[in-house]
């Protein structure tokens, strides 16, 4: 990986402290949305990648309305393949739309735009490749690669980059990753210990349901509650867990005997 660091690109400091995450599910890819010059794809313009980058921070800090700490994304990618650090691994984006999604996925924005540079090089998939297995080995990523049009009203990442994420992500002239499951990955027993208001929550009440595990008054719904950790610690036992292994928070071992469906 071709890895710029904050003080290698020459970031700002943040205006307020960035909000930790031990863990997501994994990753939305972006894109500018603007005009970005056709121009910079060639070789020897790498060298206003770092401006660029260094841009969109003031940009960023400049938006009063968004009222953002830092830029938005935990990292960018150049048409030349480098890597640039964002907010950073386990630091909380703020690009995906809202903080349930925020906190969800990491954001990794690619150097494209909406005209102009439109279509990713090769390069820069590879980067954006490197970006999420960093992210996935130094902040705990979890396996989803998505655009962030999933989930959210937008046209972000573009058409080219969305077709590429709906491919597997791949990198350019391998293969395609296997099929994602059908379930949804285990999210960290962290996610949950901070109150989630997700779809995950709702699909997981339902299974309970199912399995004829519900503590629920009324519901499931998205937000976690303590009905919801006590269905779940009715699962855990119907699993056969004790004591502190029954304490209604969510483990990867009964999360994927549950078989939570994909939301």
């Amino acid at each position: 990986m071709q890895f710029v660091s904050r003080s290698q690109w020459g970031a700002r400091p943040s205006r307020y402290s960035l909000v930790y995450i031990a863990d997501t599910r994994g990753v939305k890819i972006h894109y500018e949305g603007t005009a970005v010059p056709a121009s910079l794809a060639k070789a020897d313009n790498h060298r206003l990648c770092a401006g660029r980058v260094r841009d969109i921070q003031a940009s960023h800090l400049a938006n009063r309305m968004e009222d953002y700490s830092d830029i938005a994304y935990n990292a960018m990618v150049c048409p030349h393949g480098y890597v640039y650090e964002g907010r950073g691994a386990h630091k909380k984006t703020a690009a995906n739309g809202n903080q349930p999604l925020n906190i969800a996925h990491y954001a990794v924005c690619a150097m494209v735009g909406d005209s102009g540079l439109t279509q990713p090089t090769d390069a820069q998939l590879n980067g954006l490749r490197d970006a999420v297995e960093w992210l996935r080995a130094s902040g705990g990523a979890g396996s989803e690669i998505r655009g962030h049009r999933d989930g959210y009203a937008t046209e972000c990442p573009g058409g080219p980059l969305y077709a590429w994420v709906t491919k597997g992500a791949p990198r350019p002239g391998g293969s395609a990753p296997s099929k994602p499951s059908a379930y949804e990955p285990f999210p960290g027993q962290g996610w949950f210990k901070k109150n989630p208001n997700s779809p995950i929550v709702t699909a997981m009440g339902r299974r309970l349901v199912a399995e004829g595990c519900s503590a629920y008054g009324e519901g499931p719904g998205p937000q976690w509650t303590e009905s919801d950790r006590q269905s779940y610690a009715r699962w855990q036992r119907h699993l056969g867990y004790r004591g502190d292994d029954a304490d209604g928070w969510p483990g990867p071992s009964s999360w994927a005997a549950l078989k939570v469906p994909n939301v």
